[in-house]
């Protein structure tokens, strides 16, 4: 007697997509960092100015997190991720081409206005992508989305030094940077094609899929209005996560930014070697990431979305904080690179429950809410960035860790504050109770 398999859910082939969205965007943005070894003395760059190219990408981008969020709200997942993939597009191209035909002090500022170019087109993807999340998934797998996707960021971290190293080995730093702009062109054709705002505007998506959605698949969404943005951006628990998440990421930068330099300044490796021993950590934090998603989820239904939701950071944000200071004092380099793994999934086993509880908080204004969410963990950058670049351009690497490890802390002591039981949706004209939709969610 055969049966029938259940087809995939449209949800996971919209999922999947942003999934590698999340890996190339990380590809991008890391991709500096580590071309940054050769750029130097071809450009006559200094390490402080390579800081400040990494500073202006961040300012930027941080500074647009909230209106990408609400520029999000206001014409839809499809139309702005289109619109950003084109732009990335050219912001990566213009890198690279640059040197060509430009020098000296024309040159550095067309590197930054093209690393302000990329900031721009980078801002409204992860508050976007949140957004979709709570249209398309139950609350009950939040977390787990999330989670997932920030592995996707932690893959594409992984995966640039090797890329651009072996890229640059073979063809040279410059041809390598325009190769990792092929995936841009094909990934934004494809959202353009297959992409959509929300299920019931998907041509392919079941009566059976809008079901186990609820009454979301039903209602539509109201436009953002400046009463409900000024909700978001006064709610207590919003900001108290957006804080956390300041002190959260400027040890998630500190390790992404500079664990490459790192192993090359610090401990005396090559680049080729430490392109390769540079993929553990991030490799590390992309399994971290998933666990983290799922325990998540899994707390939240057993504990409620208050102490669910605490209960991995609470635990995991002071392992890193004590992580970060072995990793230093330990003589070999491959038990160091082992601390900075572990470092570093102890960052990332966090990310669902920093996205999900926010969605939990904000529900029809999610893309509002992520904007401020990561416009505090991106000021985490913005501070951390210029200070580890200090630190570390007079050699005092200790120095850098010493303060990731102090911020890490602090990030886990904020959440005995944050009650993602909040009720800012129950404020917001429009929005949904996700709390009606059902629990099930098949493959």
């Amino acid at each position: 007697m055969s049966t029938l398999r259940t087809p995939i859910r449209i949800r996971w082939w919209i999922f999947w997509y942003l999934f590698l969205l999340a890996i190339l965007v990380f590809v991008q943005r890391t991709s500096l960092s580590v071309a940054a070894e050769r750029m130097m003395p071809e450009l006559h760059l200094s390490q402080m100015k390579i800081g400040w190219l990494m500073e202006t990408y961040t300012v930027v981008y941080t500074a647009l997190q909230i209106p990408g969020g609400v520029l999000g709200e206001r014409i839809g997942a499809r139309a702005i991720l289109i619109t950003t993939g084109v732009i990335s597009l050219i912001a990566t191209v213009a890198m690279p081409l640059a040197p060509v035909l430009l020098s000296g002090t024309a040159l550095f500022i067309a590197l930054v206005l093209a690393q302000a170019l990329l900031g721009i087109a980078h801002a409204p993807v992860f508050p976007v992508m949140m957004g979709v999340f709570e249209v398309w998934f139950p609350k009950n797998r939040w977390a787990f989305a999330n989670g997932v996707n920030s592995s996707g960021v932690n893959l594409g971290t992984a995966l640039a030094p090797p890329l651009i190293v072996t890229l640059t080995a073979a063809l040279g730093w410059q041809s390598a940077l325009l190769w990792i702009a092929l995936p841009t062109l094909v990934l934004t054709a494809l959202w353009g094609w297959y992409g959509r705002d929300t299920p019931r505007e998907h041509p392919s998506v079941t009566s059976a899929e809008l079901a186990e959605l609820g009454e979301i698949a039903d209602e539509p969404k109201s436009p953002l209005t400046l009463a409900r943005l000024l909700n978001v951006l006064t709610n207590r628990d919003v900001l108290l996560l957006a804080l956390s998440y300041l002190c959260f990421n400027y040890a998630f930068f500190l390790l992404t930014n500079w664990s490459f330099l790192y192993l090359i300044q610090e401990r005396r490796l090559s680049a080729l070697q430490s392109g390769w021993l540079a993929i553990v950590p991030p490799c590390g934090a992309a399994v971290g990431a998933w666990v983290g998603g799922i325990l998540s989820d899994r707390l939240a239904t057993r504990h409620g979305v208050r102490w669910g939701y605490r209960i991995v950071p609470l635990v995991a944000l002071p392992l890193v904080s004590v992580l970060l200071l072995l990793a230093m004092d330990v003589g070999n380099s491959s038990l160091a690179v082992a601390m900075l793994t572990l470092a570093f999934a102890g960052v990332e086993v966090n990310e669902g429950s920093y996205w999900a509880a926010t969605m939990s908080v904000a529900r029809a204004d999610t893309m509002a809410a992520g904007g401020v969410l990561n416009t505090g963990g991106n000021l985490g950058g913005v501070v951390g960035i210029p200070v580890i670049a200090w630190l570390t351009a007079h050699g005092n690497w200790h120095g850098a860790f010493a303060t990731g490890s102090a911020f890490a802390l602090i990030a886990a002591l904020l959440w005995l504050l944050i009650d993602a039981d909040g009720h800012l949706a129950a404020l917001s004209p429009g929005s949904r109770d996700q709390c009606s939709r059902s629990s099930r969610d098949p493959v």
